[in-house]
């Protein structure tokens, strides 16, 4: 059964950070423990109702990932014993599942984000504009249509309590110039596209995805933090698929559906979210792991 953790603590290790899902520790000047807590954040905001075992699926859904994928980037992930660096007293099989021990890393400071179908902010832009962080698409695309091929639209990474934006790829050279700019773009679609064509084979669309990135002391980018999860992703039931609607989908989807019926500014603090949502949630993510991977979660 998975375990339940809405805030981890670790006394005697240095907390670097506390995010919306993930807390980061640091062991060494060049490692780091990242614990995947079950907060549940959507719209930015951090929601005051975990969803239970999540993190425990995030961890082993993006472990999965980089395990696939690693032919294609280097990842952070180290081969480390978790027992080694928990503190004395710390019960390890509450942190076992949803624990890693990774690179520290410097990040690209944008969300690289590839898009197969047009949903989300994505849909609403392409409304607005006709285009899609400066590109420009095909006239009447429908909303969830798929895409002529994918597109990488990065976005900012805002600070707590502010919203994402997107940006144009110009935006991301000038940060970090053209040449790194183009690795995280093409490291970007490579993994959406043979990500999707593996989930394709177990009856799952993978709508588009976030990924984060960060260099060594080499120069050499790695992709890091999670990796094609519910929280990252928008995963979509093949046999339920169809164009013109926001198509049902095992992400926290779900949850911003029912926040989209609240009188809500979607600031913080967030509302409470009822019991059936978060176990309906719980489902959908456990279906997700156990499609994609083949892993039970009860």
């Amino acid at each position: 059964m998975p375990t339940t953790l809405s805030s981890s603590h670790l006394p005697g290790l240095d907390l670097v950070h506390r995010g919306k899902v993930r807390d980061v520790y640091a062991l060494s000047a060049d490692e780091l423990l990242i614990v995947a807590s079950d907060r549940l954040s959507a719209f930015d905001v951090v929601l005051p109702d975990p969803i239970p075992g999540k993190g425990e699926m995030l961890t082993q859904m993006s472990n999965f990932w980089f395990a696939k994928t690693r032919h294609l980037l280097r990842n952070h992930l180290l081969e480390r014993r978790l027992a080694d660096v928990l503190p004395a007293g710390v019960d390890l099989a509450l942190y076992a599942r949803r624990s890693v021990i990774c690179k520290r890393l410097k990040p690209i400071p944008f969300e690289a984000i590839a898009r197969g179908y047009l949903i989300g902010s994505g849909w609403k832009d392409y409304q607005a504009t006709g285009q899609l962080c400066g590109i420009a698409l095909p006239a009447s695309l429908r909303q969830a249509e798929q895409l002529p091929e994918p597109i990488f639209t990065p976005s900012t990474k805002a600070a707590p309590g502010q919203h994402d934006e997107n940006i144009d790829f110009d935006s991301v050279v000038n940060q970090v110039g053209s040449a790194l700019a183009g690795q995280v773009r093409d490291a970007t679609l490579a993994i959406y596209r043979f990500a999707a064509e593996y989930a394709a084979t177990r009856g799952i669309l993978i709508a588009d995805t976030k990924l984060e990135f960060g260099t060594d002391a080499d120069g050499t980018l790695h992709v890091m933090d999670e990796m094609l999860t519910p929280d990252s992703s928008r995963f979509w039931p093949t046999d339920e698929y169809r164009v013109g609607i926001s198509p049902p989908s095992y992400d926290k989807q779900y949850v911003r559906d029912y926040l989209e019926t609240l009188d809500w500014n979607k600031q913080a603090p967030g509302p409470r979210v009822p019991a059936q949502v978060i176990e309906a949630t719980a489902r959908k993510y456990a279906e997700a792991v156990h499609r994609l991977t083949g892993q039970r979660v009860e």
